[in-house]
């Protein structure tokens, strides 16, 4: 079995070159794998390893950078690993938007069951801060798509929005909401909250029979998507465009194993696709005589 955690911490960091080097160090002696973002403002990451090794980990981490608590920490399980390498990055800021947080509210941040309550008021606006993509795995009722592919654009969008409004945010683990509600705070909004833990705090607290989420949630990771529960979602990811496919879009005839799907198949040109058939004609005989190829996932 597989751990994994999901976290993120606002502080500020000195000596970013000499701690990258340190945790990818980490990451080496205890077989660490995913991913940790490190800037001046704090860190942010998902990583994964046996139970031991990654509390061990995560201990080592808040010693390294001197605090107790991450601002926010998601916990989940996996009968695979999830990632398949560990990377330490170094980055200007944590979520690229344009501000740094120097010091977080978290008095904004709303359990799920309080959360519920908030978007279930027809006067809230319910924002989905991820990605298009994301947003079309699954979402909740009644919220809105900013359609913004890059983080940094966010702003643009968010500065049109009515100051005597409530507004609810959202995203997969609550970094880019962090942000954003410190955006708005500073552009005068009086109303912002956001959903604590994010997503995957919300899929693992609130059953299905009470939940307002519909769909899945995708995740950057090789489960793909993730339903209430936080077990493992019905979504592959397609190998033409490295989008998520789901159940009804390997149906459509512009779904062809590990070369094209509905979102990709009329942009591909005819060399993309030959190329990609050949590499999926490499992990077909692979299979067929039980051998590893250099394509396979861990799963």
């Amino acid at each position: 079995m597989y751990y994994i955690s999901g976290f993120y911490k606002f502080k500020k960091i000195y000596g970013v070159k000499k701690n990258k080097k340190l945790l990818s160090d980490i990451f080496s002696k205890y077989n660490i794998r995913g991913t940790i973002i490190v800037s001046d403002e704090g860190i942010n990451g998902t990583i994964s390893s046996n139970k031991k090794n990654l509390e061990l980990v995560l201990n080592k981490i808040k010693k390294t950078f001197n605090f107790i608590n991450f601002d926010s920490q998601n916990l989940s399980k996996s009968k695979f690993q999830i990632f398949h390498r560990g990377k330490v990055k170094i980055k200007n800021e944590v979520v690229p938007m344009g501000i740094k947080i120097s010091k977080r509210k978290a008095k904004n941040h709303l359990e799920p069951s309080k959360w519920n309550k908030l978007i279930s008021n027809k006067k809230t606006i319910l924002i989905d801060a991820r990605k298009p993509f994301e947003y079309k795995v699954g979402t909740f009722k009644g919220s809105i798509n900013p359609e913004i592919d890059k983080f940094r654009e966010f702003p643009d969008y968010l500065k049109k929005l009515d100051r005597k409004k409530t507004i609810a945010m959202f995203c997969t683990g609550g970094i880019r909401c962090e942000k954003a509600s410190v955006y708005l705070e500073k552009k005068g909004f009086n109303n912002v909250f956001q959903l604590k833990g994010g997503i995957i705090n919300y899929l693992k607290k609130i059953k299905k029979n009470k939940s307002l989420w519909k769909g899945e949630c995708y995740v950057f990771d090789n489960r793909i998507s993730l339903k209430h529960g936080l077990a493992v979602g019905t979504h592959s990811m397609c190998s033409g465009c490295r989008k998520p496919i789901s159940i009804k879009d390997k149906k459509s005839l512009k779904y062809e194993e590990g070369v094209s799907c509905p979102n990709c198949h009329d942009t591909l040109t005819n060399s993309q696709k030959e190329r990609f058939r050949m590499r999926q004609k490499q992990i077909n005989v692979a299979k067929k005589l039980g051998r590893k190829h250099i394509f396979q996932k861990e799963f």
